[in-house]
């Protein structure tokens, strides 16, 4: 199989196990770049992303520039390499740097673009209630995830899958999508398929706030809402002016049924 230099671009965990599935597949970047080690945790103490973990594990040379300014753009220059993979990075890549590599920059995108652009395409697919969404590789434009498809791919959204389930899978189906399609991308050999701007729907990025649940809404509406917003913010309600944590609940009967609850400061209850 043909060979490729390439740079990585991510950050979070979605993008570490997407480098950790191309590892696997023979494709190892010459260079990560991700976000600078932050503060987390309790004790807020710095920490590295996953992905500059995954490339110290790895003997990758790893940047994690705080501004990708005209220093880190003369930084990439001096190197080799034909192409950007960029997944979750988290900041806004300059047009001069997504142009920079002879292919262009590529994207991973967990939805069927154009729909869901933005920040939030897998909670958004269930917190709409949808029954299918997919994975979206695309050429990378400035104008946020309106690049040409290079390829897609679709998977039914079970009933009760919650977004972190989701996501496992997309992350997988996208990671073996690329590999896919990489060597045509070496190749030259890759018909782009230009998005319908008309179609185009957007997704913002989710706030704790948004968890907040009315107990009176829909009980299918506030179900999705449970489910999408899983891992977080995680969805809540106020009880005798006490945030009420939701951890289990089910749809019975087009009804929203709390099952087990974390009162604020205590430990998880059964909820009736």
């Amino acid at each position: 199989m043909n060979k490729i230099n390439f740079i990585f671009w991510g950050t979070p965990d979605v993008a570490s196990e997407t480098l950790q599935i191309l590892k696997q597949a023979g494709f190892l970047p010459s260079l990560i770049v991700t976000s600078p080690d932050a503060k987390s945790g309790r004790g807020l103490q710095m920490q590295a992303s996953p992905v500059a973990i995954f490339a110290e594990k790895n003997n990758v040379p790893c940047l994690k520039p705080e501004k990708l300014d005209e220093e880190f753009t003369n930084r990439l220059k001096a190197i080799s390499y034909q192409l950007s993979i960029v997944v979750a990075y988290g900041k806004i890549i300059p047009e001069n740097l997504i142009n920079l590599p002879k292919l262009g920059s590529i994207n991973i995108h967990y939805s069927l673009l154009p729909k869901y652009r933005g920040a939030s395409p897998v909670e958004s697919a269930i917190l709409n209630g949808d029954t299918e969404t997919g994975v979206t590789i695309q050429q990378m434009k400035y104008k946020m995830d309106s690049g040409p498809i290079i390829a897609q791919e679709k998977t039914e959204i079970n009933p009760e899958e919650k977004t972190p389930n989701l996501r496992k899978r997309l992350i997988k189906i996208g990671a073996k999508l690329l590999i896919k399609v990489l060597p045509e991308i070496i190749e030259n050999k890759i018909k782009l398929i230009e998005q319908n701007e008309e179609d185009a729907t957007y997704c913002k990025k989710i706030k704790k706030e948004d968890g907040l649940i009315d107990l009176n809404d829909n009980g299918v509406k506030n179900y999705n809402k449970f489910r999408a917003y899983a891992t977080w913010p995680r969805t809540y309600f106020f009880e005798n002016g006490k945030r009420m944590i939701i951890t289990d609940a089910i749809l019975e009967n087009n009804l929203f049924v709390i099952k087990k609850v974390i009162p604020e400061g205590k430990k998880e209850i059964n909820y009736t």
